[in-house]
């Protein structure tokens, strides 16, 4: 829980303080005067008189009752000093931004679990240990450099790393973004980025909060904690973008299924982020690009305008906006003869790109945003690139742009590439509080990510109707590990998933009146093996008895089997679905193309249940092989309705029986009036 004393306390002390700035104990100090505290100031350290102008107290137990203590000393020392401060100066509030915590040692973690102790007993809060501090408009607790001209309708930032988060607000105040408060969590010992955005969801005030949130996340203690404020901020109007290092997982986990080896812990992330509406960064300038652009109206629509007198970055834009799913549509028709022979140098283009010089005037462009604002109804936003080699300066045209997005109907991007030659003119118009980008193809990615992140979908309502009670009677019958093709029946038809007639026969005569019964063609499975086509376990489009003999013979004989899983032949289009569960995150479900392409393509779309058949539908169209769904050159389409049907009862089914670890429907067969499962495979772990 964080406490007022953390966020406006009354009264701080710095243990640990210094007259060397060049140490954490004196930087945080100094920044602390700096910023202007206008709170009672404490300061502790046993060899000094008087630090940078503060009477110095020699130990803590000399000190007054004081709200917030920030502590540099070292961490062996931190238990008596926290026990001091929490029992007798009913300090409410810590920062320990010393190391040689958890992060270092098992006799650090010992330390770490007493202090944490001590501060929750006394109901108080605890940023770190290990961190950089915190900065709020009331307190600079922090002990590195830039402070960023702090605004309450600037970026609130979480970080789990304090140097990364330096680099992250240097990267920031280039584009002329602005900070609210900032958190360093370090070790996250009691409080971490969740519970800080839980704070900041709680405490939300939409006439005065912040309502664009960044986090630097390195580890994801509590998956449904973020998941719960982060979409409960983007409901009540906050932007959030996200970093989460450490995604270079090789993914290759000793799987024993096709789910399991796709479903890693960054594809849970990935689902994490989609669910909660957070958009996905992965870089210091990322991050920073996607801030800025939230500081900016939203955009509506997907059809750009780019505005430019270069040509080459204009191409490049292009490109990245195309690439991202955003259009940049033609412009033509008598408005825009009009606006490029009355108002536009000879040898200029506003087909879109709207190219106008070099030699373009600050006039001319203020001519093509009321344009493209009035008259192009094609255009829902401006995407407008201007610096300069440096042969005039750009005053005009930057104050133009300036009281053009003041007052435009729609948003306008401006992309100043000349951050050394314009530094100047840059600084001017980020200084009258403006955003600004140095990279059009950094921008054109980062806003085609904001355009297709959707809305959260934390509580799906068309979630398909399933037979629980069946399916809690199948669950109790299994035992762990991969059930038997009966059992796997059950639960697949208690949860309503559609799938082929089928039987488990371990003599002949019944797998031939399997085929008798059912007719031909007929599929025949070896059941035990773990992967049947590795081992030449499958036998397709049986079409007579000799056949049925033949090869019930040879599967009976392959390693590890036990039986032959006879069923129909069905035809169409092979699609998989998946389901994995992931520790702290819970079921992800995932689909994609099916049979041998799973494993060549890697292509796959993944949700974190509960999903309704809306999300689902959504995974479907975001795989990048739905053309081949939709059918292409004559091939017949998979129906999409029952394609995302199937996947909502797959998370419907996991919910009910959240013991199952593993799922695989791989293939399904789907054509445009059915999708069913062939091939299935559960993996119970209780």
């Amino acid at each position: 829980m964080v406490t007022k004393e953390l966020i406006n306390p009354k009264s701080i002390v710095v243990v640990g303080a210094s007259n060397d700035i060049q140490k954490p104990g004196g930087k945080i100090l100094k920044n602390i005067i700096d910023g202007k505290f206008k709170g009672g100031l404490y300061v502790v350290n046993p060899k000094e008189p008087e630090i940078q102008g503060i009477k110095c107290y020699q130990n803590v137990n000399d000190l007054p009752q004081v709200d917030l203590a920030v502590i540099a000393i070292a961490a062996k020392f931190c238990i008596e000093t926290v026990e001091v401060l929490t029992k007798q100066k009913n300090t409410k509030a810590f920062i320990i931004i010393s190391a040689g915590f958890s992060e270092e040692s098992h006799e650090g973690k010992l330390i770490e679990d007493q202090v944490v102790k001590l501060i929750n007993d006394a109901g108080a809060c605890l940023i770190g240990p290990n961190c950089t501090g915190i900065l709020t408009p009331n307190h600079h607790s922090i002990f590195t450099l830039p402070i960023p001209t702090l605004d309450e309708q600037g970026c609130d930032f979480i970080t789990g790393s304090g140097a990364t988060g330096v680099f992250i607000m240097d990267a920031g105040i280039q584009t002329g973004l602005r900070f609210a408060n900032v958190f360093t969590v370090g070790n996250s010992a009691q409080l971490g980025v969740e519970e800080i955005l839980e704070y900041l969801d709680n405490t939300f005030d939409p006439a005065t909060s912040s309502k664009v949130k960044l986090l630097y996340v390195e580890n994801i203690n509590n998956p449904k904690k973020l998941l719960k404020h982060a979409s409960s901020l983007v409901a009540k109007g906050c932007r959030i973008a996200a970093i989460k290092s450490g995604d270079s997982e090789a993914g290759s986990r000793a799987a024993s299924s096709h789910t399991g080896a796709l479903a890693t812990s960054d594809v849970a992330v990935d689902a994490l982020f989609r669910k909660a509406g957070i958009v996905r960064c992965y870089g210091r300038q990322d991050l920073a690009t996607v801030a800025s652009i939230f500081t900016l109206p939203e955009l509506k629509g997907k059809r750009i305008a780019i505005i430019t007198h270069a040509g080459g970055p204009a191409v490049m834009l292009t490109d990245a906006l195309s690439k991202g799913g955003l259009e940049i549509p033609h412009i033509e028709g008598a408005k825009a003869d009009e606006l490029l022979k009355d108002h536009l140098f000879a040898g200029s283009s506003v087909a879109n790109p709207i190219d106008f010089l070099a030699t373009g005037t600050a006039e001319q462009l203020g001519k093509i945003i009321d344009y493209c604002n009035d008259h192009f109804d094609n255009i829902d936003a401006m995407a407008v690139i201007f610096g300069t080699p440096g042969l005039f300066p750009l005053y005009d045209v930057y104050n133009l742009l300036h009281e053009k997005m003041k007052t435009s109907k729609k948003p306008i991007y401006p992309i100043l590439p000349s951050r050394l030659v314009a530094a100047d003119e840059v600084a001017e118009f980020q200084g009258k509080g403006n955003v600004s980008f140095p990279d059009e193809v950094v921008f054109g990615s980062a806003l085609s990510r904001i355009y297709k992140t959707q809305k959260p979908s934390v509580n799906p309502t068309d979630v398909p109707q399933i037979d629980t009670a069946k399916i809690r009677a199948a669950i109790a019958k299994c035992e762990n590990g991969y059930i038997s093709p009966e059992l796997v029946g059950e639960l697949l038809d208690a949860a309503g998933i559609c799938r082929a007639k089928e039987a488990v026969v371990d003599k002949v005569e019944d797998a031939l009146a399997f085929v008798r019964a059912n007719g031909y063609p007929a599929v025949m499975k070896v059941v035990g093996p773990v992967h049947k086509s590795d081992v030449g376990g499958v036998v397709l489009n049986v079409k007579d008895e000799e056949t049925v003999k033949r090869e019930f013979d040879r599967l009976m004989k392959i390693k590890d089997t036990y039986a032959v899983q006879m069923g129909q032949m069905c035809f169409g289009t092979e699609v998989f679905i998946g389901a994995m569960r992931e520790e702290k995150f819970g079921h992800q479900l995932l689909c994609g193309l099916g049979g041998i392409f799973i494993e060549v393509l890697k292509d796959v779309q993944s949700a974190l249940a509960p999903i309704g058949k809306t999300e689902a539908a959504n995974m479907i169209k975001n795989l990048k092989s739905y053309g081949i769904i939709k059918g292409v050159r004559g091939q017949e389409p998979v129906n999409e309705e029952i394609y995302a049907e199937q996947i909502a009862r797959v998370s419907a089914l996991v919910q009910a029986a959240p013991e199952i670890a593993e799922m695989d429907l791989n293939p399904l067969l789907g054509s445009a009036k059915m999708v069913i499962a062939v091939d299935a495979r559960i993996r119970i772990e209780k």
